[in-house]
């Protein structure tokens, strides 16, 4: 077994004894009478609390977690930049500005009414992206019009508080925006489960351009890569994995951006490698994050977003000064 699968088994391990801590512990402490009839039992109460409340929440928070740890990945390889993340591109801000016209429009009652207006406008905001890429091919372009794209998703959110009809609807928004996987059944887990399975396999065919990117544009071409159907590609696997993470979650921050920074120095820098440790990395980083707020003895629990953007926020500042570094050198 070489040092990549090694890596991949290792995380794939700590993920699932994750998993089963997120399922085990809560608010709620089970007798081992009540763990033998929630296994015994499908329809008695503690059989409820761990498989559908407990384990589909921490499913979600594993798949959403892995969708922004590989569309950071992608990002980060495509862009060659080690600052880029799925949110630098607008994909989150579109799909939460369009959630928030949804909640506000009371569509919130409707099954799958915020996370389908939600995929629509991180969808728009992909279309708009590739629409740019096929005629401007620059890497700083493209992050230029992402930060617009940004800004335009920012400016467009609040307007829709500025014209909440009620109270409560904005707080509804607000509530959703900070990012968790609160209250998240089967039903979200299906939600996640296929756009982040369609992006890993985009991202698996970017993998050797993604490659050969990493030694110059220049040199790409020579290796005969058709760099415009690689950016398409990387793309699309980025919205796709942003835009169902924001769908599923709200708008959770830094572990696109985090993730793949832990893992690279193992797959020595390879972008064609660094996707699958990165998706893994990332869907350890929420579960233990969403763990930690579920047991965090607090009157109200806190935001998984917040949390994730309270520890994200100086990792982010500590390899913007490691990236400095390397550049004035």
């Amino acid at each position: 077994m070489n040092a990549f699968a090694r890596l991949n088994l290792a995380l794939g391990i700590a993920c699932a004894a994750a998993l089963a801590l997120a399922v085990a512990l809560g608010e709620t402490t089970l007798s081992a009478d009540q763990w033998r009839e929630a296994f015994v039992d499908p329809t008695s109460g503690p059989a409820d609390v761990l498989w559908r409340i407990r384990a589909p929440r921490a499913a979600c928070a594993l798949f959403v977690g892995a969708a922004l740890g590989l569309g950071g990945a992608v990002m980060q390889g495509l862009l060659r930049n080690p600052l880029a993340e799925p949110g630098v591109l607008g994909v989150s801000a579109g799909g939460g500005a369009a959630a928030a016209l949804a909640i506000v429009l009371g569509l919130a009652s409707v099954p799958g009414g915020v996370e389908l207006a939600s995929v629509a406008g991180a969808g728009l905001a992909a279309l708009a992206l590739l629409a740019f890429v096929q005629r401007v091919p620059s890497p700083a372009g493209l992050i230029l019009f992402g930060v617009a794209l940004s800004a335009l998703g920012a400016a467009g959110t609040a307007l829709v508080f500025n014209l909440a009809p009620t109270p409560l609807a904005a707080a509804e928004v607000m509530a959703w925006l900070m990012g968790s996987v609160e209250n998240r059944g089967w039903a979200e887990v299906a939600w996640i489960v296929a756009p982040a399975a369609l992006a890993a396999g985009l991202a698996h065919l970017c993998g050797p351009g993604l490659r050969g990117l990493a030694l110059g544009e220049d040199t790409a071409r020579t290796l005969g890569l058709r760099l415009q159907r690689l950016r398409t590609l990387a793309l699309l696997a980025a919205s796709l994995a942003a835009g169902a993470a924001v769908a599923v979650a709200g708008a959770i921050g830094f572990v696109g951006l985090v993730a793949p920074h832990l893992v690279r120095r193992f797959v020595r820098d390879d972008p064609g490698r660094l996707w699958a440790p990165s998706a893994l990395a990332g869907g350890l980083i929420l579960m233990v994050a969403d763990l930690a707020v579920r047991i965090i003895p607090t009157e109200q629990e806190l935001k998984l977003g917040v949390v994730t953007s309270l520890v994200g926020a100086p990792l982010f500042a500590l390899i913007a000064a490691r990236a400095a570094r390397s550049w004035r050198s």
